[in-house]
C-alpha cells in the first residue's frame, strides 16, 4: 500500500511557506513600496532562504503580484460581504460599492493595489486583477438590476467600465487625500448621487 503521507507533507509545508512570504512581503511592500522593499528582509522575517523564495516566486516581481493577488482578493471579499448583508438589489449594489471606497483607507491597499501595482506590473496586468475581482462583482450587481427594470437599460459592458474606472479614480483620490475621512464621505456621497442617476424612478 503506497503511503502518500510524505507528498501531502511536502505540499502543505509549500503551502505554508508561500502564505508566510506573501503575509510577510505585504507587510513590508506597505511599508517600504515596492521599490524600497529588500527582499533580504523579507526571506529573514520568513525564516528562508532567498532561494526558496525564488523558487516559489521567481522573483520579485513575482512575489509582488502574488501579493497585489492576495490584497485584490481581500478587497473582493469585503465588496462581496457588505453587498451580500442587503438583501435588495440596489441597495446591494450601494453597500458593495461603498465597502470598496472603504478599502482605500486601509494601507496595505493604498500602497500595494492603489499606488504600487499599476506602475510595477503595468497597467494591463493591473487591470486584469481588478477586472477579476472587484470588476466581477460590479457587472454581477448591475446585470441583475438591468434584467429586473431597476436601472436604465444601458450597455453592461460601457456601464462597467464606467463605474469601475470612476470608483479606481476616487479610491486613489482618497488614499492620497490630506483629510481622507472627508474625501470618503464625499466620494460616497457623489457616487450615490451618480448611481440614483441610473435608477428608473430615481
Amino acid at each position: 500500500m503506497t503511503d502518500h503521507k510524505p507528498t501531502r507533507t511536502k505540499a502543505a509545508q509549500r503551502e505554508m511557506t508561500t502564505a508566510r512570504l506573501i503575509e510577510i512581503a505585504r507587510e513590508i511592500f506597505t511599508r517600504d513600496g515596492y521599490a524600497g522593499a529588500a527582499m533580504e528582509e523579507i526571506v529573514q522575517q520568513a525564516g528562508v532562504t532567498r532561494g526558496a523564495l525564488y523558487h516559489h516566486f521567481g522573483s520579485k516581481e513575482g512575489l509582488f503580484k502574488a501579493v497585489v493577488n492576495a490584497v485584490q482578493e481581500d478587497v473582493g471579499r469585503r465588496v462581496l460581504t457588505a453587498a451580500e448583508r442587503n438583501p435588495d438589489a440596489w441597495e446591494s449594489l450601494m453597500a458593495g460599492c461603498a465597502a470598496f471606497l472603504q478599502a482605500s483607507l486601509d494601507p496595505q491597499v493604498q500602497q500595494i493595489m492603489l499606488v504600487d501595482a499599476p506602475s510595477a506590473l503595468g497597467w494591463s496586468h493591473w487591470r486584469e486583477l481588478d477586472a477579476q475581482y472587484s470588476m466581477a462583482s460590479l457587472r454581477s450587481a448591475l446585470a441583475e438590476l438591468i434584467e429586473s427594470g431597476q436601472t436604465v437599460a444601458l450597455p453592461l459592458d460601457a456601464l462597467v467600465h464606467l463605474l469601475s474606472g470612476a470608483m479606481n479614480e476616487a479610491a486613489l483620490w482618497i488614499a492620497q487625500a490630506k483629510q481622507p475621512q472627508d474625501a470618503l464621505r464625499d466620494a460616497e456621497a457623489a457616487l450615490r448621487r451618480l448611481l440614483d442617476g441610473l435608477r428608473v424612478g430615481g
